[in-house]
């Protein structure tokens, strides 16, 4: 029978307790899945893709929050090798900070699969799936300077400054806009893909570039809490487009609040992790190379429709 247990931060301390049936795993059934946390439904699409996968091929789960916090990731990276994990699906803590836990992982034995976001080192991890972040930066920003006319003045929120996906995405977002010399980007602010945060961070905005006519946005989260403060402020007006494919931003784009973002295929890439993971504990290897990535889809009102829980039907 499969065992699947969702333990947050708060949960941690009671490790010991709640997963008892989990150590009976340690056969080689056992997948850990860590990610942060499932407030953020793109990680809460990982989590359960991940789950179903693994369920299919026969494993029990053991699914883990680290909230985004390295110390607490290294103690959840702990109770997967005191569980005897089979292997390790992992949405990590920060491209820097999480190289020592997988390193961890690796030396005890238990493979690490990285989903969503890279680490800065190779040779660690089996795998690393993500998203061809920079390829849906480009296709977010062309739709972006195309509904702007493109001229005008923009702001820009970005993600966390440790996770590369958050420089990547910018990048792509400048390497396409730079080339309109019309398009003046007035502002740029982190918000640390917190939608609570863009809120604050938009106003602001607002108050000292009340010119501003667009806002390109490094995730959904964060382009939900600017578009939030642009209606607050009776601003409608304003452009917005994001970056995930959550259904959020879907029913904003259907209601006409948002105009577009990129989809990055969040439950599809989970399951691959797992089918990969399964490869490698059946064969020593995937077969395939560590780094992959997986293109994205641009989502607009034309096909806001057939999006679902980070999926887009065909």
């Amino acid at each position: 029978m499969s065992l699947t247990k969702t333990l947050g931060a708060a949960a941690f301390g009671l490790v010991a307790l709640t997963s008892v049936s989990a150590m009976a795993a340690g056969d080689g059934k056992l997948i850990a899945i860590i990610t942060p946390s499932h407030d953020n439904p793109f990680f809460a699409t990982e989590a359960d893709g991940a789950a179903a996968k693994a369920k299919e091929l026969g494993y029990d789960t053991l699914v883990l929050s680290h909230d985004d916090d390295a110390n607490k990731q290294n103690q959840l990276i702990d109770t997967a090798i005191a569980r005897k994990a089979a292997a390790i699906i992992l949405d990590n803590a920060g491209a820097d900070a999480s190289i020592e836990a997988v390193e961890k992982a690796k030396k005890a034995g238990v493979p690490s699969f990285l989903i969503d976001r890279e680490i800065n080192k190779t040779g660690v991890a089996v795998a690393q799936i993500v998203s061809n972040n920079y390829q849906g930066a480009t296709l977010g920003a062309q739709e972006f300077a195309k509904l702007m006319g493109e001229k005008g003045p923009y702001a820009e929120l970005v993600g966390k400054e440790s996770d590369t996906n958050a420089g990547i995405r910018s990048k792509g977002y400048h390497d396409v806009l730079d080339q309109f010399t019309d398009l003046k980007l007035v502002a740029k602010q982190s918000a640390n893909w917190s939608q609570t945060e863009a809120y604050s961070k938009m106003e602001s905005m607002l108050q000292a570039h009340p010119e501003i006519k667009g806002v390109i946005s490094g995730n959904d989260t964060m382009a939900m809490g600017a578009s939030a403060a642009l209606q607050a402020a009776h601003r409608g007006d304003v452009i917005v487009v994001g970056f995930d494919g959550s259904n959020d931003v879907r029913d904003q784009i259907k209601a006409g609040k948002i105009a577009a973002t990129v989809l990055q295929p969040a439950f599809q890439i989970a399951q691959l992790a797992v089918e990969e993971a399964d490869a490698y504990l059946a064969k020593g290897s995937t077969g395939k190379p560590e780094k992959q990535s997986i293109d994205c889809v641009l989502i607009t009102k034309d096909n806001a429709d057939k999006l679902n829980n980070f999926t887009l039907a065909k």
